[in-house]
């Protein structure tokens, strides 16, 4: 037995253990498929070491990243992409490279290689190629193509030769084509201002608008396709959509491409496309036009629409909208249109904020992946809006789900709070989902804090879930200091995913310190429908705050949480409430604000979703300053004794910079303990993997701190 003691001043905070027999767990737990091995990663000398220490953030980081899966048009066959952090020497930044399998798991193989990330992976329509993006052979400025693979051997091609870098890109039905969306390159002017050093930056203008293109697919030349251009115009391009007969494209548009726009704008259009032999006679006369496709409106109006599908019929258009008017604070209801003309008609959704993966092959139903409380499933619903049905069930989170031409098989990621995502299979009907990869069979798996759903009662009536993981080694009855982890949005959401995850903050490390967390989804959290997440408009800092103590109380009453040992960290919306919380309670022994948004008026004219945060407060700050006082922590600074960490990144345009430093300053003004942490090149939320792995050791060294541990030393002398 392996223990380590931590100890306070008066008590210990806890004794750690970890077993020496902790073993890996079984490659054929769930399948038993021999093949699998080929996806084992080599354990490095050094692991058995790095097991029997328990999690640690460099553990944590070994957990690849495992997302975009595809499945072939007859099921045959499942695309994904892992993605790994590279940390050696200078390094600290991803790779991502593409695998495939067999649908029963057989044959698995990692497809692209080299030094270029790629991605995207699709199977062209006759299911021959593995298509790709990325910006291989020096693109320089030009960035990621699309290239292919022959699934029968052979070398990869690049399919298009474009001006700009290839953004979200589609096959047609035919295949004889992609279209693709680039945004607007540089014009020649812009290029020599740019080197010449006279690049001024005009806020809110000159903006570069994402648009559509196609590209003829020639099987028998190498040569890599010229696109040609389907739309121009000031309106930004986010998503789109192939007609059945490979006509026309549906695509949906805002005003222009800020981000902040997109919650106030969004409609849905069609453009006629060329085919192949037209598209070489428009290259062939080598006029360059503008933009050749014949686009006309589908739905316009006061709501946001997003996200067109076309059904397979032809005769239908399904998309998402927030109704006849803007909804700030997020509503995504699930839409479907006649396109012989006729009223569009909502379908009803559990949470009333789904994803559209594709329609049925007989366009009977709609499949959607949405948030239900903590979990994250596949359903169902009837295009005439007669019922709904569970394709996937259970505990855990469904993700990056693909479907079969005819949607009677999908593929996708799948985790639990114990077990990482891999890559599943199943029928949509009838879901008997089997396990095709097992990209951490190599990774150690120490013991494991438990997690458990937890719910309780606050005020209002308010019915509140969390997710409780316990320490490592936790016994029945013992106390423990206890971390409050606040999500961010405030209409995110903490779900069953894995939490041996790399993350900011990595609760497998915490928990094998001594630590339970406990992540509440306080009223305006997604994934408990429209007049949840609505309950906390005009009331930021209140109800939510009492939902989140009301949780800590809860887990005292349990037996589990030390009251004298209560710690906070969040970031975001979570960052919001840490410097909420610590100008209404002195409860917090210390507490963490990541990227927190401690003033609600300057957040308001710095950030670049401003229309968010108005939403939620119902009025601009300048016709009632007292409303964005009341509910902004800078406003309370004066009862703050909590110690009180500030993290945040230095490039961060959603919760600018400023917010922490605001924060930060006037803490160390008033002499409260307290220490700015910034990290560069940063936005919102560390992106690099040695920052990843950074932050939850700089947290715990400044709990333990003001917990009076004699680890301290040791934890810092390890920096």
């Amino acid at each position: 037995m392996v223990t380590r003691m931590f100890t306070t001043s008066d008590t210990p905070l806890r004794l750690i253990r970890c077993s020496l027999g902790c073993s890996l767990r079984s490659l054929g737990r769930t399948l038993g498929v021999a093949a699998l091995l080929a996806l084992m990663a080599v354990p490095p000398q050094g692991a058995t070491a790095q097991e029997d220490a328990g999690w640690s953030p460099e553990l944590s980081m070994r957990y690849r990243a495992v997302s975009g899966t595809a499945i072939s048009p007859d099921g045959s066959r499942i695309a994904f992409v892992v993605r790994e952090p590279l940390m050696e020497g200078q390094k600290s930044e991803y790779l991502s490279h593409i695998w495939m399998t067999d649908a029963d798991g057989s044959r698995p193989a990692q497809w692209t290689r080299g030094d270029a990330s790629a991605g995207a992976p699709q199977f062209s329509p006759d299911g021959g190629w593995l298509s790709f993006t990325t910006g291989r052979e020096g693109e320089g400025e030009a960035g990621s193509q699309v290239w292919a693979l022959p699934l029968g051997g052979g070398e990869a091609r690049q399919l298009t030769h474009a001006e700009g870098s290839v953004g979200t890109y589609r096959w047609a039905p035919d295949g004889t084509r992609i279209a693709f969306l680039m945004r607007d390159p540089q014009t020649a002017e812009e290029k020599k201002a740019r080197e010449e050093k006279r690049d001024v930056i005009l806020v809110d203008r000159n903006y570069k608008f994402s648009h559509l293109y196609v590209a003829a697919i020639d099987p028998e030349s190498d040569d890599p396709a010229t696109p040609v251009r389907l739309t121009a115009g000031d309106f930004h391009i986010t998503g789109f959509s192939w007609a059945p007969d490979g006509e026309k494209i549906a695509f949906s548009h805002q005003a222009d491409p800020r981000i902040n726009t997109g919650r106030l704008s969004g409609d849905v259009s069609t453009t006629s496309v060329p085919d192949a032999a037209e598209i070489a006679e428009i290259l062939a006369e080598g006029d360059d036009p503008a933009a050749i496709g014949e686009v006309a409106a589908l739905v316009t109006g006061a709501g946001i629409e997003r996200s067109p599908h076309w059904a397979p019929d032809g005769e239908w258009i399904a998309y998402v909208s927030t109704g006849n008017q803007p909804e700030p604070i997020g509503l995504g209801d699930v839409y479907v249109m006649p396109l012989a003309g006729g009223e569009a008609r909502r379908l009803e959704t559990p949470n009333r904020s789904a994803s559209i993966l594709g329609w049925s092959g007989d366009a009977a139903e709609l499949l959607l992946l949405e948030s239900l409380g903590t979990r994250r499933h596949v359903m169902a619903v009837s295009a005439d809006g007669s019922g709904m049905r569970f394709i996937s069930y259970g505990d855990g989170v469904v993700g990056s789900v693909a479907l079969t031409d005819d949607a009677s098989h999908m593929a996708f990621t799948y985790q639990t709070p114990d077990e990482p995502w891999d890559v599943f299979v199943s029928p949509t009907n009838g879901y008997a989902p089997s396990r095709v990869s097992d990209v951490h069979a190599g990774v150690p798996r120490p013991e494991m804090g438990r997690t458990r759903l937890v719910s309780w009662r606050s005020t209002e009536g308010f019915d509140i879930e969390g997710l409780l993981t316990y320490p490592v080694g936790y016994e029945e009855g013992e106390r423990v200091p206890l971390i409050l982890n606040v999500h961010g949005g405030p209409g995110g959401v903490f779900s069953q995913s894995f939490t041996g995850a790399p993350a900011a903050y990595m609760l497998q490390y915490f928990a094998q310190q001594g630590f339970a967390i406990l992540r509440p989804n306080p009223r305006g959290s997604t994934g408990y429908g429209k007049d949840f997440r609505y309950a906390n408009f005009q009331d930021w800092g209140y109800g939510d705050f009492r939902d989140l103590m009301s949780g800590v109380d809860h887990v005292i009453e349990m037996g589990v949480a030390d009251p004298d040992r209560l710690l906070l960290m969040g970031w975001s919306y979570g960052g919001y409430m840490t410097s909420w919380a610590v100008t209404q309670t002195d409860r917090f022994v210390a507490a963490s604000m990541g990227a927190g948004l401690p003033n609600l008026i300057s957040m308001t004219t710095t950030t670049d979703i401003q229309d968010y945060l108005v939403g939620h407060m119902g009025i601009e700050f300048w016709e009632d300053y007292e409303r964005y006082e009341r509910h902004s922590a800078m406003y309370h600074i004066a009862n703050v004794v909590t110690p009180t960490q500030v993290i945040h990144g230095a490039e961060d345009l959603r919760v600018p910079f400023t917010q922490g430093q605001e924060f930060y300053r006037a803490l160390d003004r008033r002499g409260i303990p307290t220490e700015m942490i910034v990290y560069p090149r940063t936005p919102h939320g560390p992106r690099e993997p040695k920052f990843v792995m950074d932050v939850s050791e700089r947290i715990l060294t400044w709990f333990l701190t003001h917990l009076d541990s004699e680890a301290v030393t040791a934890a810092d002398g390890a920096r």
